[in-house]
């Protein structure tokens, strides 16, 4: 028999992250033969854009989507109405196809997810994505100074109780988010899954990308083709520490003059110019552009080491940076701070380094390690991403948590 599964999300399946990271993994567990309806939130402007794409997606492989719009206006209450709309959609689509398993992909998904259990009884998968309430604090989002905002935090911490203790299974990112749920007495008994933000492996790979490729890419950007690269990927600001990633680079040129970094980002140019330029960096050392998710690992080919810097937070203790699985997938070093699962993934691999203060001295020291030629092969780096990120093992991961929610053999 063919198991029936509601899948909830508050982000859009026509967001980058609805293409890159849900959908790969919803159409593999169609192949595996269950059959999922998609509940997501969209907004309008990218539908418009990106609508066609996902409809193609998703009736190749006989999904069905149910796209609701994302509210914005006004603060507070667009998101009540908002999480009105996805309760009262989640229980009417239940009534018509009576789901085998409700999976609620972080919160708010949560919450209409928790009503459909407790109903319905339908099995319930809390995909917890970290510890959601905190970032909204940690990040500034939530000002606890302000009632409101204390009241919407007690409210989602109390929930964030609700669903952990009667979720069926729980998943979370990290081991790291997942030790510290279970150092609490009270969620000692829960079943906690790890699954990491994987990568599509097959499609972040440099040995499709030929030599002559890379050089032709180069002299487009105008890059010496003496000259090594360091990368950054994504949006700047935010959890990312662009002012410590700056200091960072500054400090290897210093080591490496002719090191230049290129950063690959849909931020607006002249702001990012204006980052640059506020820090002392010669203009004719960076390069910015943006790429497409095809254009992606081309552009990473020309990597010779990549950077991030997240902020140190409680909340970012559950964080799996995406682009750390596609940087290991291109057999790039990465250096990064210790957030998440991050450290102990480059200490046990080898594949980059960790910089554990943001300091001159823990700088040079990170420096001297990429340059002492202690690092991997590409090959060797991208064999490891398949040990911690690879796509397919992930989606086999979540195959064997549904079956066992669904007491299958």
């Amino acid at each position: 028999m063919s198991h029936k599964v509601l899948f909830i999300s508050y982000d859009g399946m026509t967001d980058p992250l609805g293409q890159s990271q849900v959908l790969p993994y919803l159409t593999e567990w169609a192949k595996q033969g269950y059959v999922i309806t998609i509940l997501s939130f969209e907004k309008r402007k990218r539908f418009t854009s990106e609508r066609k794409i996902i409809e193609k997606i998703v009736k190749d492989s006989s999904i069905t989507w149910v796209p609701l719009f994302f509210t914005s206006r006004p603060p507070i209450l667009s998101k009540m109405y908002d999480r009105w709309q996805m309760i009262n959609k989640a229980s009417h689509l239940y009534k018509q196809e009576k789901f085998d398993i409700v999976h609620c992909r972080s919160y708010i998904a949560a919450e209409a997810g928790l009503r459909l259990k407790k109903k319905y009884g339908v099995k319930f998968l809390f995909d917890m994505r970290g510890f959601w309430a905190d970032e909204k604090v940690d990040c500034g989002q939530w000002d606890q100074k302000k009632f409101i905002f204390r009241k919407i935090y007690n409210h989602y911490k109390k929930m964030e109780k609700e669903f952990l203790l009667n979720a069926d299974a729980t998943v979370s990112l990290t081991q790291a988010a997942k030790n510290v749920m279970l150092a609490i007495p009270e969620y000692k008994v829960l079943s906690i899954q790890v699954i990491p933000c994987c990568a599509d492996l097959e499609h972040f790979d440099f040995n499709k990308i030929t030599e002559q490729q890379t050089v032709s890419l180069k002299k487009e950007l105008g890059i010496p083709l003496n000259k090594k690269v360091i990368t950054y990927l994504g949006s700047l600001g935010g959890w990312y520490m662009t002012d410590e990633m700056f200091a960072f680079y500054k400090r290897f040129l210093l080591k490496e003059p002719e090191l230049v970094m290129l950063i690959l980002t849909k931020d607006d140019p002249s702001s990012v110019w204006a980052e640059v330029e506020a820090r002392g960096i010669k203009k004719e050392s960076v390069f910015i552009r943006y790429a497409n998710r095809n254009e992606v690992p081309h552009f990473l080919s020309l990597s010779d080491y990549s950077i991030f810097f997240i902020k140190p937070t409680f909340s970012k203790t559950a964080s799996s940076p995406t682009k750390h699985a596609e940087l290991m997938s291109m057999g790039i070093p990465v250096i990064c701070n210790d957030i998440g699962d991050t450290g102990n993934i480059i200490s046990e691999s080898g594949t980059g380094v960790v910089v554990n203060n943001f300091s001159d001295e823990a700088y040079d020291q990170a420096i001297q390690q990429l340059l002492t030629n202690s690092i991997p092969s590409r090959s060797a780096i991208r064999k490891a991403a398949f040990a911690y990120f690879d796509l397919k093992k992930g989606s086999a991961d979540y195959a064997k948590l549904y079956k066992r929610i669904l007491n299958e053999p």
